[in-house]
């Protein structure tokens, strides 16, 4: 979950940080206190485009960090498998047992450009962009729904059957037939013209043959050229601080050993001076084993122009391959593998086109099982996930509207020829989620025909059809941290504290953040916060504060009567309160 937020430096946040917890955390203040420029700090932190003039007056960069936390046993699959293609590292990092810490970092400059870092190594805007929608979904009035996508209806839809293994069944079959195909494309292609093919093939699988290069010597050798390139500095700053350490006169080991000798002789007969003594060994064992190692490492310093030459020369071939090819030094040695097998088949040829187009009309007989069983599973989803969501609805004010699941099959170009082009055209059917096109629909008003859910719900809608689907799905968790950007727009004051009471029934099972203007929402969260916009030495800043339980009747009172002073606001708060506890 989203553990910390900090803004510096943006708009009207000159320094300031969100602390948030398990559960609902509301945000509340008044119109034009910052709290829609919350959402946008934690849109930008999640590689979102910065809008408009955001750097803070004065400022040379504004800078947004967000630390997020997961206990060792509950890393959500979608990140862990994210994590574990773009950022391995990030995994590397932590043994097994221990927390998932993540810390986004997000800076803006004046200029408009952006740098974005996890866990302090730089990260491109997309790759953010990637990892915001396996950490946060953000609900708001005015923007595009996750909740309108097809992907995402897909998702959820599978999420509530428990699809996943079936969808992983998919996934490898289809995975095996679009290779099978694509072999069968390679193979018809070189039949074309095999010996043009083979020529090429042979050039590139023996030029990548003789560099020979592996991951493990293109690291040994960029690590080699660091310490050749600086050898001289390492030499000097090392050795001195070697020295320092251990050297023939003064040295810091001496002095620790020497009072070590000294304590040696009373901590026998003065307690006190046991403890001390115990650290000052400890200390001096530490410090002789640093010396050791560093005395290795100096030892190990070579200052040679003609090794260096040597390694510059080898990786600048590998890069001239990588460039060449397109691509990085894994790339190559990926490559290498492939040819050397392609030119195999090429030279002993391999196969005919019939044996492949018998393996592909296999492959995709296995893919057809898999696909109808999954769409099985999702036809009998419909009505249960129907009856689910408009329970919830008729609970959030829209007790007339009516909810749809439409599974239908992909439209695909059917033909009987078995060749490649023919193959590759019923790719269109075999989607990356299936052979299904899944579409939520609704119809808002008694006599409205269903409709797909982007064509008929408002921002209010949308985001309370989410709040009923999220509620249906309960313990399917899809997503750590949901916000929801003011989902009480439209909303009177009796949908309130049902309103309110999803929310905090929906924290069971996600982090919630809501930015509300609703009392009954505020008062059902387990976490309140509030923004507030301030004027110091003719400054306007806006800063965050945790509200205590009186501090919270406060700010609700203030938000039913327009003023915390009222004695009936304050009463009515109280009630809210306590009710939403309850």
């Amino acid at each position: 979950m989203l553990v910390e937020l900090s803004i510096r430096d943006l708009a009207l946040f000159e320094d300031a940080s969100f602390s948030f917890g398990e559960g609902l955390n509301c945000i509340t203040g008044e119109t034009g206190a910052g709290k829609s420029l919350f959402i946008g700090a934690l849109k930008l932190l999640l590689g979102e485009r910065p809008k408009g003039k955001l750097v803070r007056e004065g400022a040379k960069e504004a800078r947004v960090e967000g630390l997020f936390a997961f206990p060792s046993d509950s890393v959500p699959p979608r990140l862990e498998s994210f994590l574990a293609e773009h950022a391995p590292e990030v995994l590397a990092e932590r043994d097994g047992e221990e927390d998932l810490e993540l810390v986004l970092i997000r800076r803006l400059r004046t200029d408009g450009k952006t740098q974005g870092k996890l866990n302090g190594q730089a990260v491109t805007q997309r790759l953010l962009r990637e990892l915001s929608g396996t950490l946060i979904e953000i609900h708001g009035q005015h923007e595009g729904q996750a909740l309108f996508e097809t992907r995402e209806q897909v998702a959820l839809l599978d999420a509530y059957g428990g699809n996943e293994g079936f969808r992983q069944t998919y996934s490898t079959l289809r995975r095996e037939w679009l290779s099978l195909v694509e072999q069968l494309a390679s193979f018809e292609e070189g039949a074309r013209n095999r010996t043009d093919r083979l020529d090429l093939v042979r050039f590139q699988a023996g030029e990548l043959e003789e560099a020979g290069i592996t991951l493990e010597e293109w690291r040994e050798l960029t690590e080699e050229r660091e310490r050749l390139r600086h050898a001289d500095d390492l030499l000097g700053e090392v050795g001195g601080a070697l020295e320092d350490l251990d050297g023939e006169s003064g040295s810091a080991l001496t002095k620790v050993q020497a009072a070590v000798t000294a304590l040696g002789r009373w901590e026998v007969r003065i307690a006190e001076l046991g403890e001390p003594a115990e650290a000052l060994r400890e200390a001096s064992l530490h410090l002789s084993e640093a010396a050791e190692a560093l005395a290795r490492f100096v030892d190990g310093v070579e200052v040679s122009p003609g090794r260096l030459e040597e390694v510059e020369s080898r990786l600048a071939l590998v890069e001239r391959l990588a460039k060449k090819h397109s691509t990085d030094v894994a790339g190559v040695v990926a490559l290498r593998d492939r040819l050397a097998v392609e030119l195999e088949e090429l030279e002993g040829g391999a196969g005919s086109t019939e044996e492949l187009e018998l393996e592909v009309a296999a492959a995709e007989g296995r893919l057809s099982e898999a696909a109808a069983a999954l769409t099985k599973r999702r036809r009998a989803l419909r009505k249960k996930l129907k009856d689910a969501v408009e329970s919830s609805l008729g609970d959030l004010g829209l007790e007339r509207a009516e909810f749809g699941v439409l599974v239908e099959p992909k439209s695909e170009e059917l033909t009987d020829s078995p060749n490649a082009t023919a193959a590759k055209n019923k790719s269109r059917r075999f989607g990356l989620d299936g052979a299904d096109e899944v579409a939520f629909q609704l119809a808002a008003n008694p006599g409205e025909g269903l409709s797909p859910l982007a064509h008929v719900a408002s921002g209010g809608e949308a985001a309370r059809i989410l709040l009923a689907l999220r509620g249906a799905l309960a313990a399917k968790q899809t997503i750590p941290t949901m916000v929801f950007d003011e989902i009480d727009s439209g909303v009177g004051g009796r949908l309130a504290p049902r309103v309110g009471a999803h929310l905090r029934d929906l924290g069971v099972h996600h982090q919630i953040l809501c930015v509300t203007h609703l009392p009954a929402v505020a008062a059902a969260a387990h976490q309140h916060l509030k923004v507030e916009k301030g004027t110091n030495e003719g400054r306007t800043s806006t800063k965050v504060a945790e509200l205590g339980a009186q501090e919270r009747v406060l700010e609700v009172a203030d938000m039913i009567g327009g003023g915390a002073d009222a004695e009936t606001a304050r009463a009515e708060a109280s009630r809210l309160l306590i009710e939403a506890a309850g």
